[in-house]
């Protein structure tokens, strides 16, 4: 493995603030736009718009909002969800940002633990699209695949406190062709950090829960230093919250740092640094026959060593079935986790050349170091006489890039052209170290250090890539009349992997030679055309019409997801190579929304075709995974509606509800599979949903209660298993006591979650999904918690 760079990703951190700022410090700035307008906001709102004024949205903080649409601009992509610092305030302080988008109709969360920081059993669907089909950024950085052990991107809650998060925008439609990623089949989801304040100040935050659950937060600002404007912002945050079934915990701290230099009256830079740790053990992934036939409860050994020691020995009388065995699953394992180290920093231009002619741009740089562990009782330490060893896999990847784009404001249309560019070292490689024997010392941790007894005995694999993306982007906002907007352009995008496998254990993979290769995915002209018409007041039509693409997804041999270098061999590889395409879709959404005082509404309706969809059938066993990768049809239509009642000032009641029909349109190509798959529906995401969210504000006071139901969800591709459907609620308040003596905010807020203490699975095919019947990918979700937090601002 590559020893790991961060000396020079640090030096890079260093260098391009000090020479951007000195370069953006000589440009003459002119009065633009008093809403100043970063490269991560999807919205454009020009000087010279004839558009209509339109009155404040009626969902606001006093009426506990529940989803803020912002309707007084228009979407540059038909209408985003924009969900505000208000309505995350709900949420149980430390959430992983991605379930805070759960409240909108059309997506689904499921997490493990819950505050969703355990990302092996986190997901997230946008109406039937993966997180690795989404397009992320973070500050206007393209943070990419949210999924676990990615080499390819890095999850929200590693690269940002969710504290210092003041505002995500989610786009449900097709995406907009100025949102840099290559992962972008359905919508895009867009993370805004919060600036550092203009005075100076402070803020403390303890959390306390559950299972000996604590989490603590501390930020700092400058404020205004000099007469320019300068300012600054530092937090630290940590996390530790008990596993709910069996040992181990999971902690997680952070650091964030910006600094904002106004340049001006109208330009700025911006800098921001996240550093980021995680060390956690996982629950024990289920498979139907564990949970039938052992229950709800079954765990890790950790950290009983004699246990697990005597149960590889195959001297203990741990319950198990025959379905089990002969499956080959594990349903006691000693232990499994992640630690990671993830490192990311970006630098944000927003300078105004004149009064028609703005450039955005963002610097960025982001490194990550995993390392993912299971026991294997497959595997008996070689230098001591332990029946198991510990299996990790390692990960790394290191990606810099830039992107910038350029506004031009006519009289009636926007100009907004730019590009994108990012290279990707990526590192993947599975290793075996010894356990101790019975009584002759400690056993290692899931999170490390795995070389106390000694070096790797065992390498399984090495992987090495290199990955360059480019996009180019042209888009046209058009304004023929006051009340009407017409958004049409286009995206170029390249994305070239090389590399492979660099070591390969024939005794191990059973294959004499793994993937190597090359492999380029690109397409000139992806188009996109939209609209959206205001023909009333407080009324509003939108579509959206777009073709994405996707690029190759990188994993190693055995890998989750569907990439073409996780297959068996180097045969398989070359002939898939000789007939895979990249991952294309068509995406159509047509809407309407109605902005009221008393009442706020919303319905949607949308289809998708996407061809040459690459799809993961796992076989084999959690330590050893088998993937087959194979080509397919996807056709999603589906309908989203949505209504807030705000009869009285503080009371909001929202309710939602989702129907999506998701099929596969052809058979999948397995060698004597004889398994039909056209027809089916789509795996691991919900027919139908429901949410709602009564809220009510008095004074300081703030309550709020929700519930959500997501119905059965297919487990296999045939459909031949599936779980069933659940409720989840949860509940909770907030009292903000206001100034007390030098204290200038003192709140007290209580959290409830899975309130009814509802039995559910939550996380499906983390381990992949199997073509037909049973396999050990499901994760129960968690019981009832409890979370109160106390936190001041000084």
């Amino acid at each position: 493995m590559k020893k790991n760079s961060y000396p020079y990703f640090c030096k890079l951190l260093v260098f391009i603030p000090i020479g951007s700022v000195l370069y953006a410090s000589s440009v003459h700035a002119e009065i633009f736009n008093k809403n100043r307008i970063t490269l991560s906001q999807s919205h454009i709102k020009s000087k010279k718009s004839s558009l209509p004024k339109k009155k404040k949205s009626s969902i606001t903080a006093n009426s506990s909002e529940n989803v803020s649409v912002t309707v007084s601009r228009f979407a540059s992509h038909g209408a985003d969800n924009v969900i505000s610092k208000a309505i995350m305030a709900q949420f149980t302080p430390g959430i992983n940002p991605l379930k805070v988008a759960d409240r909108l109709p059309g997506v689904s969360f499921s997490s493990t633990d819950p505050l969703g920081i355990d990302t092996w059993g986190t997901s997230i669907y946008v109406r039937g699209f993966f997180m690795d089909q989404l397009g992320v950024t973070l500050d206007g950085i393209p943070l990419e695949e949210q999924i676990y052990q990615s080499v390819m991107g890095v999850n929200i809650i590693q690269a940002a406190i969710s504290d210092d998060i003041s505002r995500t925008t989610v786009s449900e439609g097709p995406g907009g062709v100025n949102v840099p990623s290559t992962s972008t089949l359905g919508g895009t989801l867009q993370f805004e950090t919060s600036d550092p304040a203009n005075k100076v100040g402070a803020k403390v935050s303890q959390g306390f829960g559950s299972y000996g659950s604590f989490r603590t937060y501390v930020r700092g600002d400058t404020g205004k230093l000099n007469a320019s404007g300068t300012k600054a912002m530092v937090a630290y945050s940590r996390s530790d919250e008990k596993l709910w079934v069996g040992g181990g915990d999971q902690f997680q701290q952070q650091v964030d740092a910006k600094i904002v230099q106004p340049i001006g009256q109208n330009s700025n830079v911006k800098v921001f640094f996240n550093w980021s740790q995680l060390a956690e053990w996982g629950y024990q992934d289920q498979s139907l026959s564990i949970l039938n036939g052992l229950g709800w409860r079954v765990s890790h050994l950790y950290p009983n060593y004699t246990q697990a020691y005597e149960y590889g020995l195959g001297n203990t009388s741990l319950p198990t079935t025959p379905a089990i065995e002969a499956n080959g699953q594990s349903p006691y394992l000693y232990d499994g986790g992640q630690a990671e180290v993830d490192y990311t920093g970006g630098l944000n231009f927003d300078i105004a050349l004149n009064d028609r002619l703005h450039w955005l741009s963002v610097v960025y740089g982001q490194s990550d170091t995993g390392h993912y562990t299971y026991s294997d009782y497959g595997t008996p330490s070689a230098d001591t006489e332990a029946p198991f060893s510990e299996e990790v896999w390692q990960t790394r990847q290191e990606r810099y890039g830039a992107v910038s784009s350029l506004r031009y404001e006519a009289d009636h249309h926007t100009i907004d052209t730019g590009v994108w560019f990012e290279n990707n070292d990526q590192q993947s490689g599975l290793f075996w170290y010894n356990e101790p024997t019975l009584g002759q010392g400690a056993p290692l941790k899931t999170v490390g250090p795995y070389t106390t007894y000694g070096a790797a005995f065992k390498q399984g694999y090495g992987f090495q890539w290199h990955t360059n993306n480019f996009t180019y982007h042209l888009e046209d906002t058009w304004h023929p009349l006051h009340n009407l907007r017409v958004v049409a352009g286009f995206k170029s995008m390249v994305a070239t992997t090389v590399g492979g496998a660099q070591y390969n254990n024939p005794d191990f993979t059973g294959a004499d030679n793994l993937a190597v290769g090359g492999l380029t995915a690109s397409s000139a002209f992806l188009p996109h055309v939209g609209a959206n018409w205001h023909f009333l007041p407080e009324h509003e039509l939108y579509f959206d019409v777009a073709e994405n693409m996707r690029s190759y997804q990188v994993q190693p041999y055995g890998g989750v997801g569907a990439s073409p270098w996780s297959v068996q061999d180097q045969t398989t590889f070359l002939q898939l190579r000789k007939t895979i395409k990249p991952e294309k879709d068509w995406v159509y959404a047509v809407g309407y929304r109605y902005n009221g005082k008393y009442a706020q509404g919303s319905l949607a309706g949308y289809h998708a075709d996407a061809n040459n969809r690459l799809q993961a059938a796992t076989a084999g066993t959690i330590t050893n995974p088998v993937s087959t990768v194979v080509s397919s049809t996807v056709h999603i239509n589906g309908v989203d509606a949505a209504l807030t009642l705000t009869p009285i000032k503080g009371l909001a009641l929202y309710n939602s509800v989702s129907y999506n029909h998701a099929t596969y349109g052809s058979n999948f190509a397995l060698e004597n599979s004889g398994m039909t798959t056209q027809g089916k529906r789509l795996v691991n995401y919900p027919e139908f949903m429901y949410k709602a969210n009564l809220s009510y504000t008095w004074k300081g006071l703030e309550t709020h209660f929700d519930v959500h139901y997501y119905s059965k969800r297919y487990f296999s591709y045939t459909n031949d298993t599936s779980v069933p459907g659940y409720w989840l609620a949860s509940t909770g308040a907030r009292w903000n006591v206001g100034k007390v003596g030098f204290i200038k905010n003192l709140m007290f807020d209580f959290n409830i979650y899975n309130l009814m203490n509802s039995k559910y699975i939550s996380m499906m095919g983390e381990n992949g999904n199997p073509m037909s019947g049973d396999y050990q990918s499901l994760e129960r979700g968690s019981i009832r918690q409890y979370f109160g937090t106390v936190s001041a601002q000084f």
